[in-house]
């Protein structure tokens, strides 16, 4: 399973991650089915450039033709003037195997826990703060997340 050995990896190379998106909403109880697997990483140049590194290695290729310094050094111009809110990478061979690190957070600023799936230690984003980070996006999908997730 692409999540599984993604976040092994993730582990592996002791990167500072948790999931959010449709994955996260899943792991804290509500239904929700997703193929992308969306990230928040502590916002470094060093994360970044190691995170892109370990997705090379996985056949993980930036859909945009954009490294870890651009996204690090010219995120508020990403955000603000070209509406890019994540850096997606994806596999040519295995096109449903995508990423996105959502670039408009910093896990600094964010709590997680830790849950076990598969005997696999996996960081997801704490419930509240998915919740605020779905508020601020808006998207329909999100807002249907939102009612799931305070219903729990």
């Amino acid at each position: 399973m692409f999540l599984i050995n993604l976040v092994k990896k993730l582990n592996q190379n002791k990167l500072p991650y948790a999931l959010v998106g449709g994955h996260a909403v899943a792991f804290h109880g509500a239904v929700r089915g997703t193929m992308d697997v969306d990230l928040v990483l502590k916002w470094s140049l060093k994360t970044l450039e190691d995170t892109e590194a370990l997705f090379k290695s996985m056949n993980l290729l930036p859909r945009l033709p954009i490294t870890a310094k651009d996204v690090f050094h010219f995120k508020e111009e990403y955000i603000n003037n070209r509406n890019l809110i994540a850096w997606n990478f994806y596999n040519p061979i295995k096109p449903s195997q995508q990423v996105d690190i959502i670039i408009t957070h910093d896990l600094s600023t964010l709590d997680f826990v830790t849950v076990n799936y598969q005997q696999t230690p996996i960081r997801i984003i704490a419930k509240k703060d998915l919740i605020q980070m779905k508020k601020q996006s808006g998207r329909q999908q999100d807002l249907l997340d939102i009612e799931a997730l305070e219903k729990l």
